[in-house]
């Protein structure tokens, strides 16, 4: 528990958040990583990086998820990131579902700053100082010049969670947004610490069109699917060994 504030009080009766499928610019980290170099090539804004195939592919699997669920489980609202990988998500996961779509700025990825398009080895060879203060400070507050750390993407989504529980009191919210927001959203719906949400951190990756929800349970949300991606294997969708190992090890 962290005694520096009150736990949220939920009235949402159920909050989902569902990560983009793979975008092209996962696929070309994942190549620069891999290649060893320093750079990752991807040529628009992070903004505008739209969906690979295998990420539609993996947002149409996704649909059946959502078409298959019951009418009283539908989600009555989709907030999603202005992201175009993540509004692409949306948009085929949802398809013609009476889901009430918004699109909210505060769901955006953290912004890198300085780190943007920097690969690890690309962080330690350019800009060792601040790899160094990174390594100090932690990934939770170090805030990368002219960038975001994660505590400061908790003040947007604190925000955007206390908005959603006054406007739906006793709904049902999904949210389409990026890794770091899937783990934020636990840190704040569980109430976790710094130490067990950066434990979390590195144990977990948060795959491609996963879904965590959380239903309400005792006057709060709880836990009900982290990094799930069942659908995606029922389906026969693109997801990749370490997804899968990952999301089971969840």
């Amino acid at each position: 528990m962290r005694p520096e504030h009150e736990a949220p009080r939920e009235s949402l009766s159920w909050l989902a958040v569902v990560r983009h499928g793979q975008s092209t610019g996962n696929v070309a980290a994942e190549a620069a990583e891999t290649a060893g170099a320093e750079v990752i090539e991807i040529l628009e804004r992070d903004a505008d990086v739209p969906l690979s195939g295998t990420g539609r592919e993996q947002a149409t699997a996704l649909s059946t998820y959502f078409a298959d669920l019951p009418a009283g489980d539908l989600p009555a609202v989709a907030v999603v990131s202005p992201y175009l990988r993540a509004r692409q998500t949306a948009q085929i996961a949802l398809g013609d579902l009476p889901v009430a779509v918004r699109v909210d700025e505060r769901l955006r990825d953290r912004e890198l700053g300085i780190f943007d398009l920097l690969t690890a080895r690309g962080v330690k060879a350019r800009l060792p100082d601040e790899a160094r203060r990174r390594a100090r400070l932690g990934k939770f507050y170090h805030r990368p010049p002219g960038g975001e750390s994660w505590a400061d993407v908790l003040l947007r989504l604190r925000s955007l969670l206390r908005e959603l529980r006054a406007d739906h009191p006793d709904g049902r919210v999904v949210l389409f947004a990026h890794d770091a927001l899937v783990m934020l959203t636990r840190y704040l719906v569980e109430d976790l610490d710094e130490a067990t949400l950066m434990a979390i951190a590195r144990e977990v990756t948060i795959a491609n069109c996963s879904v965590s929800s959380w239903r309400r349970a005792g006057g709060r949300l709880v836990p009900e699917s982290f990094n799930d991606v069942r659908h995606l294997l029922a389906e026969a969708a693109p997801v990749t060994e370490q997804e899968a190992v990952d999301a089971g090890r969840a």
